[in-house]
């Protein structure tokens, strides 16, 4: 197997799984504590406790999926810091404008950040695995888009 077929699997796509899972599957929960309280602190909270867990069971999950003896999917502890890692910068980077005490500047900034965060997605899964970028965007965008409805109403309907 060539060094960029080992760098891909070991370390380019244990990240983008984590990148993409912490992303999206923060979403829901802040999205739905922002607009349910209306206290950006609360989603901040929120944030980050998702930002986390979800970290902490994408890590366990990633190494705990093979030893990677039998695919070449490389050592498992180091599989898990870098899937983990991934969760949690993709989770953090849209908790962090709740720091602001403006729920509508949060909420705006929030959102931005998402785009920015679905463009680099889109970006990596270019640049790396050679999809279609029009199409890796549309992807992501539109799963973060039914993510993140389904966050607005929960906190809506409570």
């Amino acid at each position: 197997m060539s060094d960029k077929n080992h760098f891909l699997l070991q370390r380019a796509q244990p990240a983008m799984v984590g990148l993409i899972d912490g992303s999206l599957s923060t979403l829901a929960p802040i999205f739905s504590v922002a607009i349910v309280s209306h206290k950006p602190l609360y989603a901040f909270a929120a944030g980050l406790a998702t930002s986390i867990g979800a970290a902490i069971s994408m890590a366990f999950s990633e190494g705990l999926s093979d030893t990677g003896e039998l695919t070449g999917r490389g050592n498992p502890i180091t599989r898990g810091a870098i899937t983990g890692g991934g969760t949690f910068l993709g989770g953090i980077l849209h908790t962090l404008p709740f720091l602001w005490p403006n729920y509508h500047a949060a909420i705006v900034t929030a959102v931005v950040v998402v785009a920015f965060e679905l463009v680099a997605l889109a970006w990596i899964r270019w640049k790396f695995f050679g999809t279609s970028f029009v199409k890796s965007l549309g992807l992501v965008s539109a799963a973060g888009g039914v993510i993140a409805v389904v966050g607005a109403l929960v906190g809506a309907g409570v």
